[in-house]
Order: C-alpha cells, then sequence, then structure tokens
C-alpha cells in the first residue's frame, strides 16, 4: 500500500510541484490548499505524514498542529518554511514537528525527511497497537482480579494484598492465577508489564466494593 502524505500549502505552483515529485516517488498525496480544509478531511484511522506550510491565510502552521494536538492525531508533521519563518518553525519543531524545510526544498532532502517521519510513524502505531492490546486484555479482568493486579503492580506479596483487601490468602493466590491466565503470561513480571502498558484505570468507589 503506498504510503499517505497529507500536502497543505496555500501555494498553488508548490503544492503541485510538491505533488507531482511525490506521486512520481509513489506516495498517495492529498493535497489542501488550506488548513481548515486540511483539518475536515483528515482521519486518525487514516494514518501518514503531513506536509504543513507555517505561512497560510485563515490558520497558519502552528495553529493547524494545535488543532491536531487537541484531537489526538499524532501523524509525523513536516513543516515547510520560506526564508523568513525560521523562528516559528522552531517553535512548530518544539510543539513537535519532527523537521523543517525550507522553501525551495531539496529533493534528498524531502525524501529522506519523508522517510524519517513513516518511520516513526510506523514505531507510533506498533506502541498504540500494543497499548489497545493490554486495554483490551485488563479489560478482561473482574474487579477483584483488577484489585489483585494493583496490589502485585504496588510490589506486595500475597499476603499483604489479601490483608488490604479481606481476603484469605488462598483467594488472593486464585484470583492471581486467574488474572495471569486471562493475560495470557505466566510470570508476574509479563503481568506488570501489561498493566503498565494499559495504565490499569483505578476502580471506582462502587466497584472497588462489588
Amino acid at each position: 500500500m503506498a504510503r499517505l502524505v497529507y500536502l497543505v500549502d496555500d501555494d498553488d505552483v508548490v503544492r503541485d510541484s510538491a505533488a507531482l515529485l511525490l506521486c512520481a516517488h509513489g506516495f498517495d498525496v492529498r493535497s489542501f490548499a488550506s488548513a481548515p480544509a486540511f483539518l475536515d478531511a483528515v482521519q486518525l484511522d487514516q494514518p501518514g505524514c503531513i506536509m504543513l506550510d507555517i505561512t497560510m491565510p485563515d490558520m497558519d502552521g502552528l495553529a493547524a498542529q494545535e488543532a491536531l494536538n487537541k484531537r489526538g492525531i499524532a501523524f509525523p508533521v513536516l513543516i515547510l518554511t520560506g526564508e523568513g519563518d525560521i523562528g516559528r518553525a522552531v517553535r512548530a519543531m518544539k510543539n513537535g514537528a519532527i523537521e523543517f524545510l525550507e522553501k525551495p526544498y531539496d529533493e534528498a532532502e524531502l525524501l529522506s525527511a519523508l522517510s524519517a517521519g513513516f518511520a516513526l510513524l510506523d514505531q507510533r502505531l506498533s506502541e498504540a497497537s500494543k497499548t489497545e492490546e493490554a486495554r483490551q486484555k485488563i479489560a478482561r479482568l473482574s474487579n477483584r482480579e483488577r484489585q489483585v493486579m494493583q496490589g502485585l503492580l504496588d510490589g506486595l506479596p500475597n499476603k499483604l494484598i489479601a490483608h488490604q483487601l479481606s481476603l484469605s490468602i488462598r483467594t488472593v493466590e486464585s484470583f492471581r492465577a486467574t488474572l495471569m491466565d486471562k493475560l495470557g503470561v505466566r510470570t508476574v513480571s509479563a503481568a506488570v508489564r501489561i498493566a503498565l502498558l494499559a495504565d490499569l484505570p483505578a476502580l471506582s468507589a462502587s466497584e472497588a466494593s462489588a
């Protein structure tokens, strides 16, 4: 499948020439003449790299980047900048952009930046997939199993977990065995890694008493 590039630039000439170049190198390019049009179209389930012009009417690149961050769209952003926009481009990088390219940008430099961007995107998607898988596993646990898991996260032995939950040690051992079976692990350390990855949510008062 072709790599998706969102190209956002109000300059028709720059946008068209960049799109031709990227298509020639096998990228799937979606071009936008304004940041609002881009923000209306971009979807979290259509990941790609974003080439974002820093200076545009209506909404500039910094504002568009802020809007992306608020929506939780963490696609790699490459800032396109003119000679007088270096300071703002640096600000964009401090806000999460991975690179800025001065116009007219070098073809090899652009392709190298996109290569780095897609490597980062693959890493983020892999991490997100692992996190979601961990959360789904944690969601299978009963309230009591989650309480025992929290005790394991706190580094407590079975005896102290049993005392905290007013359970027998044997009951805690039973919950521990079933939660590890549900998580598909054989060791406590592996169970702890899953709980940490899932950012094990605390139980509400009603859940804890159930």
